[in-house]
């Protein structure tokens, strides 16, 4: 019984862990872009982002990952002979990684707040697609384990994932040029009447 209750645990703490790093790097995107918007809309847009960031990542990303680490520990040490797995070991090579990820937003989490950050949002949106990635193959390793199908079905649904990380990011780069394309226009309308009114 203690094992299944460590097992729910572990799921919740998955599920908010990854969802706050999930929302962690799209805040860094809107931080970003803010800085694209005249005064004083920047900085109000900023330090509430700022403020977003920090209490999202301290009060909820964090804690979903001591609980998903503490819950996994205790799985091991349940069941020990989950260590004898080779599927195991995969996966806690990817949480590593995860673990990885997660400080190293919490890196440019502080870059950004110093002013020190050099990011722009095409590359943040890039960064957000990582632990989709790590999730994906978390999650079929453990449902897998040993028996990880390594088939065409395996590989299409590999692609089908990939595929939808392009688009992704193919619609947010359509997006910004849109908006590129509209800022551009909108300074133009606003710059010819002072030409005209200069000339005459």
């Amino acid at each position: 019984m203690s094992y299944l209750w460590f097992k729910a645990f572990h799921i919740i703490g998955v599920v908010v862990w990854f969802a706050g790093l999930f929302y962690l790097v799209r805040l860094f995107v809107y931080h970003v872009e803010a800085n694209e918007q005249p005064e004083p809309a920047r900085t109000i847009l900023q330090q509430q982002y700022q403020l977003m960031e920090k209490r999202l990542y301290n009060l909820i990303t964090t804690p979903g990952m001591v609980l998903t680490v503490v819950m996994a520990i205790a799985l091991i040490v349940v069941s020990p002979d989950l260590l004898k797995q080779w599927w195991l070991h995969a996966k806690l090579a990817f949480v590593l990684a995860t673990v990885g990820y997660h400080h190293y937003c919490g890196r440019l989490m502080k870059q950004m707040a110093a002013g020190k950050f050099t990011w722009n949002g095409q590359q943040l949106r890039g960064l957000n697609e990582v632990p989709t990635v790590f999730l994906v193959i978390i999650v079929l390793l453990a449902v897998f384990k040993n028996s990880l199908p390594t088939d065409i079905t395996a590989w299409g649904i590999l692609a089908l994932i990939v595929a939808m990380a392009a688009i992704i990011q193919l619609y947010a780069r359509k997006r910004r040029l849109d908006k590129e394309r509209e800022a551009a226009a909108l300074t133009s309308n606003v710059n010819e009447p002072e030409i005209s009114g200069s000339a005459s």
